[in-house]
C-alpha cells in the first residue's frame, strides 16, 4: 500500500513537472507559429527573394525592379477588386490569432491597441511618421545610388474608382499586422521568456528588417532601423497605436504619393 502511494505521489509530480515546463516553453511555441504563418514565413521568402536577384546573370541589384501592390487581372475590374480586398483580409488573420492569444493571457489591456488616447496616439504616430519617413526617403535614394537596393515601384494597381480606397486598406492591414505582430506580440512574449528589453528590440527589428529585404540591402537595412526606432518608442509609450498611425501614414504617403510623383522622381 505504501508504495502504491509513493509510486502515485511520484506520478503526479512528474505531470505537475512536466506541466510547469510546458506552461513555460508556451509563449515560444506561440512564436513560433504566430510568425510561422506570418511574418516570419515572409522574412524566409524574402531573404530568398534576394538571394534570387543576387544571382541573376548579367544583371545587378542596382538595376533590378521590385513591383508591389499589383493589379492581379486588370482587365477585368470587379474581380481584381475582389483580389485585393482578399488581400487586405486574409493577412489581418495572424494579427487577429496575436490578439486573441495575448487576451487569453491578460496581456490584451496592456498593449495600447484601442481607442482610450486617441488623441494621443494620432499625435505621436505623426510625430514617429516624421521621424521616420523623411530620413527613411534620403536613405532609399542613397541605397539606390549605392547599387544596393532595387528600385521600388509600391503602387501599380490600374486606375479604378477602388485604387485609392485599396491603398488604404492596403496602409492599414500593414500597419496592423506589422506593428501588432512585432511589437505588442512579441514583445509580451520575450518578456514571459525572461529576455532583456534591449535583445526584445534587437531581435524584433531584425526580423522586421528581414522579411523587406527582398526590396534589397536598403530595404532591409532601412526597416532594421525603423524597428529600432519603433521598438524603443514602444517600450516608452507603452502603447502600440501610435506606432500603427505611424505606420499606416507612411504607406499611405508611400503608396498614394508614389502614384501621384513617379513622373518626376529620379531614377539611378
Amino acid at each position: 500500500m505504501l508504495a502504491v502511494v509513493v509510486e502515485v505521489g511520484v506520478s503526479g509530480s512528474g505531470a505537475a513537472a512536466s506541466g510547469g515546463v510546458g506552461a513555460r516553453q508556451q509563449p515560444a511555441w506561440e512564436v513560433v507559429l504566430v510568425l510561422g504563418v506570418s511574418l516570419g514565413q515572409s522574412a524566409v521568402y524574402s531573404i530568398l527573394s534576394l538571394l534570387e536577384k543576387l544571382t541573376r546573370p548579367d544583371q545587378p541589384l542596382g538595376r533590378q525592379t521590385t513591383s508591389m501592390n499589383t493589379s492581379v487581372v486588370p482587365d477585368r475590374p470587379w474581380l481584381d477588386l475582389a483580389y485585393q480586398v482578399a488581400g487586405i483580409v486574409f493577412p489581418l488573420m495572424p494579427a487577429l490569432l496575436a490578439l486573441y492569444l495575448l487576451r487569453l493571457s491578460a496581456d490584451r489591456a496592456g498593449i495600447g491597441f484601442d481607442l482610450r488616447r486617441p488623441g494621443f496616439d494620432v499625435s505621436r504616430g505623426f510625430a514617429a511618421a516624421a521621424l521616420i519617413g523623411i530620413p527613411g526617403l534620403a536613405f532609399y535614394f542613397a541605397a539606390r545610388w549605392l547599387g544596393i537596393n532595387t528600385d521600388v515601384q509600391p503602387a501599380n494597381l490600374a486606375a479604378h474608382w477602388w485604387t485609392i480606397p485599396a491603398y488604404v486598406g492596403l496602409a492599414v492591414m500593414n500597419g496592423v499586422l506589422e506593428e501588432v505582430v512585432m511589437l505588442a506580440f512579441l514583445y509580451s512574449r520575450f518578456t514571459r521568456l525572461g529576455w532583456s528589453p534591449w535583445v526584445i528590440v534587437l531581435v524584433s527589428a531584425v526580423i522586421r528588417g528581414a522579411y523587406h529585404l527582398y526590396q534589397g540591402f536598403g530595404g532591409g537595412l532601412g526597416n532594421l532601423v525603423m524597428g529600432l526606432v519603433f521598438g524603443l518608442l514602444y517600450l516608452r509609450w507603452r502603447r502600440v497605436g501610435p506606432l500603427v498611425v505611424a505606420h499606416v501614414l507612411l504607406d499611405l504617403v508611400v503608396f498614394i504619393g508614389y502614384a501621384l510623383a513617379a513622373p518626376y522622381l529620379p531614377r539611378f
